[in-house]
C-alpha cells in the first residue's frame, strides 16, 4: 500500500510567535474532537480545559463531548473563538478553513500530520495566523516549561 505523502509546512510562525498565540488564546474550538478518551484529540481537550482555555466541541456526529456542548460546523458556534484546532483528514481541511475564515477566527491551527498549504495560504491572506503540523498541547507543554525553567 502506497504511503500518502504528508506535505511539508511552507511556512509556520516561529516560537515566538506560538507562544504569544498560546497565551492570548481563551476559547479554542476544537474540530473534530473525539469522544473517545483514547483519541489524541480528547487528550488534548482535557489537557486545554486543564490548563484553563475553554475548549468548544465541533463534531458534526455529537451533541456533547466532555460534558459541552457540541456544535456540527464552526458556522454554528453563536460566538467568537480565538482558535479553531483542527483534527481532521487534510483532504477537509479546505471547507474549514473557509468557514474560519467567514467566522473571522484569528488563529487556525492544524495539528500534528495534518498540512493543507493552499488552505493555510488563503487563511493568511484572510488575515489569520495559521500553524500546521504542530501538537497545541505539546507547544503548550514546552512553553510552560520554559517559563518555569
Amino acid at each position: 500500500m502506497e504511503m500518502e505523502q504528508c506535505e511539508m509546512p511552507e511556512y509556520n510562525p516561529p516560537s515566538e510567535e506560538i507562544v504569544e498565540i498560546l497565551r492570548n488564546t481563551k476559547k479554542i474550538a476544537i474540530v473534530g474532537l473525539s469522544p473517545k478518551e483514547e483519541r489524541d484529540s480528547n487528550k488534548v481537550a482535557r489537557y486545554l480545559i486543564e490548563q484553563g482555555y475553554e475548549v468548544i466541541p465541533v463534531n458534526p456526529g455529537q451533541d456533547q463531548i466532555l460534558g459541552r456542548k457540541c456544535y456540527k460546523s464552526l458556522e454554528e458556534i453563536p460566538f467568537e473563538v480565538d482558535m479553531a484546532d483542527l483534527f481532521v483528514n487534510p483532504k477537509r481541511v479546505p471547507p474549514i478553513v473557509d468557514q474560519a475564515i467567514a467566522k473571522k477566527i484569528p488563529v487556525i491551527w492544524m495539528q500534528l500530520g495534518i498540512v493543507n498549504n493552499e488552505a493555510a495560504r488563503k487563511a493568511r491572506e484572510a488575515g489569520a495566523k495559521v500553524v500546521m503540523n504542530r501538537c497545541v498541547k505539546i507547544e503548550h507543554q514546552n512553553m510552560t516549561a520554559k517559563q518555569s525553567s
